[in-house]
Order: structure tokens, then sequence, then C-alpha cells
């Protein structure tokens, strides 16, 4: 693979897999643009690896009192970290199940157009607009309850379509449900690691049906860049978001939303 596609790839996985714009809806749109081969399932697993690896070292105290919480739960004990465990358990099940779904009835690919992404990235953006403009702001993720993590975590369902976005949708709905900006993301980004682990965890059965485990340097190459960028992301966000609105992020979509609509259906490749 060529380098330039290798640090395109993982640049934008890092930038984009936890701000709300959707990875997903970039790496179609790259690959598109640009007439790139398929980076490989290698390289698929590798920066999910890579961005993984940010969000563990970002919110290692979070996940050090969920580790702790779970043994306290063994024992009869309930603390903040078991709460917060359980609400993450509670709000993975229905996307990786529709995930599941998707997989098995091979309809993913249908999904991946970008007339989809288009629409989705408009109107999940101003969705995320509405919430964060009429959100309270008034809850932590450590009082969160069963019933709010399941609606955030059946809201997680619509990041199976590209363009919606997992970090925008979960952040949508938490913000819908009163909870500060900065707690907003910070669940979100929590909920991202048993979703990534399991598409990850996927795409490494394949690999071993497939036979092909040597670790090659395109993947490790872009393991540290998904790492690095997604890190720094991460970083920005949590930042911004003590001070300011998701709006940046919302202007943003809706300009490569309507770009996009102009483009499929009044530019060059418009639809007949």
């Amino acid at each position: 693979m060529a380098l330039l596609q290798i640090i395109v790839l993982a640049v934008v996985q890092g930038i984009t897999e936890f701000l709300p714009i959707s990875s997903q809806a970039h790496l179609i749109l790259v690959d598109d643009f640009a007439s790139w081969p398929d980076a490989g399932l290698q390289v698929r697993v590798a920066v999910h690896v890579g961005s993984l690896g940010a969000v563990v070292l970002y919110f290692r105290r979070d996940l050090w009192a969920i580790i702790k919480g779970m043994f306290l739960m063994m024992a009869g004990r309930v603390s903040d970290g078991s709460r917060m465990a359980v609400n993450l358990f509670v709000a993975s099940v229905p996307v990786i199940g529709a995930g599941a779904a998707v997989v098995l009835l091979d309809v993913a690919d249908a999904l991946q157009t970008p007339e989809v992404i288009a629409w989705t990235m408009l109107g999940f953006g101003i969705l995320l607009w509405f919430a964060d403009r009429v959100g309270m702001t008034v809850r932590r993720i450590e009082h969160m309850t069963g019933g709010a993590a399941l609606m955030i975590g059946l809201a997680q369902i619509l990041a199976l379509i590209p363009g919606a976005s997992r970090a925008g949708i979960t952040m949508t709905a938490a913000r819908m449900l009163g909870y500060e900006r900065t707690e907003a993301s910070r669940f979100s980004m929590l909920l991202a690691l048993p979703v990534i682990l399991a598409a990850g965890g996927w795409d490494a059965v394949s690999i071993y049906r497939a036979g092909n485990l040597q670790l090659g340097m395109d993947a490790v190459l872009a393991a540290a860049l998904a790492f690095a960028v997604a890190f720094g992301s991460i970083a920005f966000l949590m930042k911004w978001l003590e001070r300011a609105t998701f709006t940046p992020f919302v202007i943003y979509r809706v300009v490569l939303g309507g770009g996009l609509i102009y483009w499929i259906y009044f530019g060059p490749g418009a639809i007949a």
C-alpha cells in the first residue's frame, strides 16, 4: 500500500473517530474521491487499535474506576465505577446486536453511498445543533440511570448508517437528556471502547480465518498514527467543550452535507 494512503487513512480515522462528524463517512469519501484500493482488514484493525489506545490512555482514570467497580460489584458493593460499567454494557448491547444483524444480512454496502452520507451528514448535524441548543447542562454520567443509558444505546444504532456518526448521535442523545457537553462527550468516548472492540474483533476473526496473521509495517504505522492523532483529537474536543458548544462541528457537517448534495444532484456527476 502507498505510504500516502496509509498516512491519510490513519490521520482521517484519528481526527474523525471521536468528533461528531462520522469517521466512517470520511473514510468512504476519501476512498471514493482518491480512487484508492481497499486498505485491507489489517490496516482497518490497526487504525481501530490505535484509536482504542488513545481512549484508554486519555480516560485511564475512568477505566480504572470501572474495573475496580466491576470487582466491587461482584463482592456485592456498588460504586460510581460499577454503575458506569453497567451503563456502558446496557448502552452497548443494542448497537452490537444491530451491527451483527447488518453483517449477517449483508446490507452494509447498500448504505455506503455518497447520497446516504450527504443526507445523514446534513440531517444529523442539524439534530445535534437542536439538541445542543435545547438540552440542559445539569447532569453528570456518574448519576446516569439505566434507562438513560439504554436510550443513548438505542440512538447509537443509527450510527450504523454512514454519516450519522457514532460519536455525534450518542452526544446528541446525551445532550437531549440534559447531560453537560463534556459529560456527553466523555460517555460517548467511553462507549466507543466496547463498540470498537466488537467491530475490531470481528475483523480480527476474519483475518484469522484467512490465515493472514503476519503484522506488516503498514499496520504498525497506521496504528501509531491513528493513536497519536486520536489522542490529540480527544484532548482538543474535551478542552473545547469546557467553554464552547458543538456549533463548529454542526457548521462543518452542514457545509459538507450541502456540498455533497449539490455535487450529487447538480454537479458534473449529477444523478440523471
